[in-house]
């Protein structure tokens, strides 16, 4: 047998996939950042979800979708963020990492200024992608395990019968904002337990500015990676201690909630 005959041929390496980074700013509320599929049906149509099979029309993975995958002549896609906020929280600043995964792509010259002009276009404005570059596979890994501080700018409100003493309020927070970080002992939210464990976090908030708009207090907060902003705020029932709510002596919850910027480590040097 000759040397190229006892060669084994290639392996398959499966279905062409190709990568494409940047990160996405989402100017809206009520936008997932991937498909949220009905947890009632799981899909399939309930009455819950009048029959969609889905809660939400689009989402951000959708948005690009339908501009990207005719341009790169792909046939499915999976998306992969740095982390996710909820889908009535914006995502501000200088936006979320997230790698966008094709499969079965058969072009690659696809011009991305244009791709992400088009996809805000399509998208109404309701987002926005910056800086996108074609990459490399392990950069889906990179990206979902990085770590990262993140600014928040909350819109907290006292529940309805509690009494508010604005000025103590008001020298109440000047305290959080003067003092040290808050180290937070956290357990899984209510509003998640269905899908994550229960399980405790330590994880530390640190109060960067305060205002007041009419009834509400809007406070700006830097937050360790995996913090749970609005349970920090409301205490979740005490699944949060402490909790800005205990802090300031009365019932309160986040109404509105933004990511403002999301803080990437420097990428280390030689």
């Amino acid at each position: 047998m000759t040397e190229s005959e006892n060669q084994k041929p290639p392996l398959y390496e499966g279905p062409q996939r190709l990568f494409f980074e940047g990160r996405y700013r989402k100017l809206v509320r009520d936008l997932p950042q991937t498909i949220f599929f009905c947890p009632g049906c799981k899909g399939k149509g309930c009455n819950t979800c009048e029959g969609n099979g889905r809660l939400s029309k689009d989402s951000v993975q959708e948005l690009i979708a339908r501009v990207a995958m005719p341009r790169f002549k792909a046939r499915r896609n999976r998306f992969h963020g740095a982390g996710r906020e909820d889908m009535n929280v914006r995502m501000l600043g200088n936006g979320r990492p997230f790698v966008f995964e094709m499969q079965k792509a058969k072009r690659r010259d696809v011009d991305l200024v244009d791709l992400a002009a088009e996809i805000k276009r399509r998208s109404e404005d309701r987002i926005e992608l910056l800086d996108l570059k074609l990459c490399e596979r392990f950069r889906v890994a990179e990206v979902k395990e990085t770590h990262c501080e993140k600014e928040y700018l909350a819109r907290v409100r006292f529940d309805d019968g509690v009494v508010v003493d604005a000025a103590a309020v008001e020298q109440k927070l000047q305290a959080l904002l003067e003092g040290p970080r808050l180290d937070l002992q956290q357990n899984t939210p209510q509003r998640v337990a269905h899908r994550r464990a229960d399980k405790a976090r330590e994880r530390w908030i640190d109060i960067t500015a305060w205002e007041r708009d009419g009834d509400d207090w809007m406070i700006s907060i830097l937050s360790q990676h995996g913090t749970y902003i609005k349970e920090a705020i409301s205490s979740d029932g005490g699944r949060t201690v402490p909790s800005i709510a205990e802090l300031l002596e009365g019932a309160c919850t986040c109404v509105e909630l933004d990511v403002l910027n999301i803080l990437v480590p420097p990428e280390p040097t030689d």
